[in-house]
């Protein structure tokens, strides 16, 4: 199976190793069913080995040396979005019946599904992640504002603009200089506004 994330293209899954190394050898030469299907977003179906090598060259002779009798390909479809695609390649028979057919695609609908869940789960995590990290730095810089107001008497607002002010001119981070003040590392000298 083969899934383009943003612009690469990769390979997902495979059942046995000779069919990822013929799909990694598919995405290596940049032709084949699946790349087909996925580009045309229909499905590719009952290709035998010479009909194979006549249409991907490289990847139709390495069908016929891996013996497999006929491959085909079916889209993983979210509507009218092509997400990937899925490779079947069969060893003992060379044709799909239309109802084979159908029921590729009704895998390749579920594992469409399967894919879009992980990658929504997924986003939600780094979401959440950076959401908690801004959280955790607006806490550190809140306590920094809180301490540098209270050492120098300033208002919270004057001691977020020192801040910022000190972290501007000397090209870091204001969660840096924040930790800076925090700790009591932070050298006084080196603002010029306190």
């Amino acid at each position: 199976m083969i899934s383009q994330e943003r612009v690469l293209t990769k390979l997902v899954a495979a059942s046995t190793q000779q069919a990822r190394l013929l799909e990694l050898f598919e995405l290596q030469h940049d032709e084949g069913p699946c790349l087909d299907c996925y580009r045309e977003g229909r499905a590719v179906a009952n290709v035998d080995p010479v009909q194979a090598e006549r249409r991907w060259p490289a990847f139709g002779a390495a069908v016929r040396a891996a013996r497999f009798a006929s491959v085909h390909a079916v889209p993983l479809r979210l509507r009218d979005e092509v997400i990937g695609a899925m490779n079947l390649f069969l060893a003992d028979r060379a044709t799909l019946t239309a109802e084979e057919l159908a029921l590729a695609q009704a895998l390749a609908d579920i594992a469409t599904i399967g894919l879009l869940q992980e990658r929504a789960v997924r986003e939600q995590q780094v979401l959440a992640e950076q959401l908690q990290g801004a959280l955790n730095s607006r806490t550190v810089i809140e306590q920094a504002k809180g301490v540098l107001a209270e050492r120098h008497q300033l208002t919270l607002e004057a001691a977020f603009t020192a801040m910022r002010t000190h972290a501007r001119r000397n090209g870091r981070p204001l969660l840096a200089v924040a930790a800076d003040v925090i700790d009591g590392t932070f050298d006084q000298s080196l603002q010029p506004d306190l």
